[in-house]
């Protein structure tokens, strides 16, 4: 590898990580608006009799997709096709995801609001990070 192969691999994988950043911080300001306009509009956020704290949605949105910008970084380096096995690799983790929410001590409103913060947060993370990664 030469410098200019190096240079241009590290300056690609900051960009990848600084997008990821971004979309980490706006997905999880929307799961947590989803999640107070939910609960505004009467939708209870209480699972098996226990409330989940409105900034429980972003806190566990930004764990959750930083594991997802790891698995970016990692696929950039040693991935022939790093978007693609991204895209599919989140995707399916998003579906399996929803599988908690269904199965909760909840009710359906409940569980349709905690699945959509789940699809929020990945149509804001998942498009931003695939766009940085090499196809």
């Amino acid at each position: 590898m030469t410098t200019t192969d190096t240079t241009t691999t590290t300056m690609s994988l900051g960009r990848l990580l600084a997008t990821g950043a971004v979309a980490i911080v706006v997905a999880s300001a929307a799961t947590v608006a989803v999640a107070a306009a939910g609960n505004a509009a009467g939708i209870s956020l209480d699972v098996s009799g226990q409330p989940i704290p409105v900034l429980g949605f972003g806190v566990l949105t930004a764990l959750f997709s930083l594991v997802g910008l790891i698995l970016a970084a990692v696929l950039f380096r040693w991935a022939r096709h790093p978007r693609r096995v991204f895209v599919r690799t989140t995707v399916v983790l998003t579906v399996l995801s929803l599988v908690p929410d269904v199965i909760a001590d909840a009710g359906a409103a409940t569980k349709a609001l905690l699945m959509l913060t789940h699809l929020v947060a990945a149509a804001i993370v998942i498009p931003a990070v695939a766009r940085r990664l090499p196809a």
